[in-house]
């Protein structure tokens, strides 16, 4: 007897998308319907009473967060702690609950996708980060389910999103050093796969061309979002010709730094973080950092989510605003 599953690879589609067609949803395209419905008679497959019900069931009233972080990150950044709390604050405020996964890894993120999307827990997912080449984005578009990305993809027509403008952030950080002098100006920052860092990294390397001053890799390091990166950073920036200002892209990477410099030099070096995390007071004196607002991050990703769940989808996209915060 022919299964879901059969008609789904006879299909070339997802198994949840059989679901929804025999649910009749409205969100899947007639061209999908014919396809699917073509497979079924073709197989003479026939939905149980079961099956039927679970399809044209309500809603689960849950959302997916997928973050792209290991355990130990989520405790440590707060970061994922200000977007994962807003998120399911707005959530609850609305009648929704949440279904966290997170890896650090692509491969094991897009696992964890996958069995939450096809198990039907969920009515949508939120991404709290976009990588350059995203597998995760395509399984999304494949399973036809609705979701929203922290970050701003290459065609921002092309998803719902809500991002910084971390370009801009980034170049005005930069600019600020310069501004008082400094020209021997390094970059230490997260993963160059995420499009957050390609953004930030690039507002630096302008901000440098725009003011007459070189980019040189010397003074760039790039690994990931911790104190290990900033202290590896420091590591490199300290062995030849010290640099005489830093722009991080998170301030555990600055915290890092900070602390692998002041043993090394017996001083801090001027250093801008990012994300205005409370790590960035810990120091004395406390370094200055730029504000992201993760809260509205999060607050701005549900709310675009569920206002498209609930066909109130009048925004597409949010940027929210950024703030150096000069101590």
């Amino acid at each position: 007897m022919p299964t879901l599953k059969d008609v789904a690879k006879k299909a070339g589609v997802n198994p949840s998308t059989v679901s929804r067609v025999i649910s009749n949803n409205s969100r899947i395209s007639q061209k999908t319907k014919d396809i699917v419905k073509s497979a079924m008679k073709e197989l003479n497959y026939r939905p149980n009473a079961i099956a039927r019900s679970l399809a044209s069931s309500s809603k689960t009233k849950i959302i997916g967060i997928i973050l792209s972080s290991n355990h130990q990150d989520l405790f440590h950044n707060p970061f994922f702690i200000q977007v994962t709390s807003s998120i399911s604050q707005y959530a609850q405020d609305h009648g929704y609950y949440i279904l966290q996964g997170h890896s650090n890894k692509e491969k094991n993120e897009l696992t964890i996708l996958e069995d939450i999307v096809r198990s039907n827990w969920v009515d949508g997912i939120i991404l709290t980060t976009i990588r350059e080449e995203d597998g995760c984005i395509d399984f999304l578009n494949e399973a036809d389910i609705p979701y929203v990305v922290i970050g701003r993809p290459k065609d921002p027509n092309s998803m719902l999103w809500v991002d910084n403008d971390n370009f801009e952030a980034m170049y005005t950080a930069t600019i600020s050093l310069i501004k008082k002098g400094y020209k021997k100006i390094a970059y230490i920052g997260g993963s160059p796969e995420f499009t957050v860092n390609t953004k930030r990294l690039g507002g630096y390397k302008k901000a440098l061309l725009d003011h007459g001053l070189s980019y040189d890799e010397k003074y760039v390091y790039s690994k990931d979002d911790s104190e290990e990166c900033g202290i590896e950073g420091a590591k490199k920036m300290l062995k030849d010709d010290i640099p005489e200002a830093i722009v991080t892209s998170d301030d555990l990477i600055a915290f890092g730094f900070c602390q692998e410099s002041y043993n090394e030099l017996g001083y801090y070096l001027p250093i801008i973080g990012f994300n205005n995390t409370p790590i960035s007071l810990y120091r004395n004196p406390a370094f200055s950092t730029v504000d992201i607002f993760a809260e509205r991050l999060g607050y701005y990703s549900a709310k675009i989510l569920i206002d498209q769940l609930e066909d109130k989808d009048d925004i597409k996209s949010f940027v929210v605003k950024t703030e150096l915060i000069e101590r």
